[in-house]
């Protein structure tokens, strides 16, 4: 903490009055990702509906949410600090409270420390096995990503990746209170979703990492390897989305609402490799946002339907 206060004071400045128009309120919630906390949590609640015949306990999903978000939250504010000297020198992150100086360092320490704690109290009151996987995550991500994989590797989105894929499975055991194979194969969803999603935004963005000198795929083995790899990963994204088909996990909706989105996604890698233009690569990667959110949509909507017919 002590190293934290000392750096803060030599590289973080007061808020000047040309900041003073962004609310305090305001910058303590960008550094916690609300929309990818939202993603995540969206993608827990349907880990905890699928991991029932029925529908979960009220107090399941509020403190099962509540907990799982305060966590990735905390997870969030953990990376904006980490980052932050990186986040000075990219044009999509030059922005954020911690780079610009609006937020002090060790405030954000202690903002993080917070949630993260009570985070870890809400879902300890549920199981301990879900408060100890989201806590390991909260580590892969902040800790293992942040600071180790990500200015490794040119694979550290794939490696890193896992800590971002968990939220499904910490749903499923917020519920149950144990692992399932089936809750491993959503992990596996998103674990697959990942490098094609964050790849199409590296290659959109590969200057910023190259002069931050972060060692993005499209750095280190260049764009064409890249849009190859983005298109590999969309195959399997595809092979994999049968799964819960093929396992009996969801049904016929399931497989033809996956199918289309997955077959809109090899599209996209497609364009992206044989007949790229400009802005694609950010379109891809909006594309799969989307198809994320689609994907799940598909799997809870499939198992309630599962429900009612069956």
């Amino acid at each position: 903490m002590a190293k934290l206060q000392l750096a803060a004071k030599g590289s973080i400045k007061p808020r000047s009055s040309a900041q003073s128009w962004v609310p305090a309120w305001q910058d303590y919630l960008t550094m916690t990702k609300p929309k990818v906390v939202a993603m995540l949590l969206l993608t827990a609640l349907v880990g905890m509906c699928l991991a029932v015949p029925t529908v979960p306990s009220l107090e399941v999903v509020v403190l099962g949410l509540a907990g799982i978000g305060l966590q990735s939250a905390a997870a969030a504010t953990f990376n904006h600090i980490l980052d932050r000297r990186f986040d000075a020198k990219m044009a999509r992150t030059y922005h954020r409270p911690l780079a610009k100086g609006r937020v002090e360092t060790y405030k954000a320490v202690i903002f993080a420390v917070v949630l993260m704690v009570a985070g870890f109290a809400m879902l300890w009151h549920l199981n301990a096995l879900t408060a100890w996987l989201t806590f390991a995550s909260l580590i892969g991500y902040a800790v293992v990503y942040t600071v180790w994989l990500k200015h490794a590797t040119p694979q550290n989105i794939v490696i890193g990746g896992l800590a971002g894929a968990a939220p499904p499975l910490l749903g499923w055991t917020a519920v149950t209170g144990q692992l399932d194979p089936h809750a491993l194969l959503l992990v596996m969803l998103v674990f697959t979703w990942t490098p094609p999603h964050f790849w199409a935004l590296a290659i959109h963005r590969k200057d910023d990492y190259a002069k931050a000198g972060i060692p993005m795929l499209p750095v280190t083995h260049g764009i064409e390897f890249t849009k190859t790899m983005v298109l590999l990963y969309t195959v399997m994204l595809a092979l994999v989305g049968l799964l819960p088909w093929l396992t009996g996990m969801n049904g016929l909706l399931y497989l033809a609402g996956s199918s289309i989105i997955n077959i809109g996604f090899i599209a996209y890698a497609v364009k992206l490799k044989f007949a790229d233009q400009p802005g694609h690569a950010w379109a891809t990667f909006k594309y799969s946002i989307w198809h994320l959110l689609a994907l799940f949509v598909f799997l809870l909507a499939d198992h309630w339907l599962m429900g009612l017919i069956g």
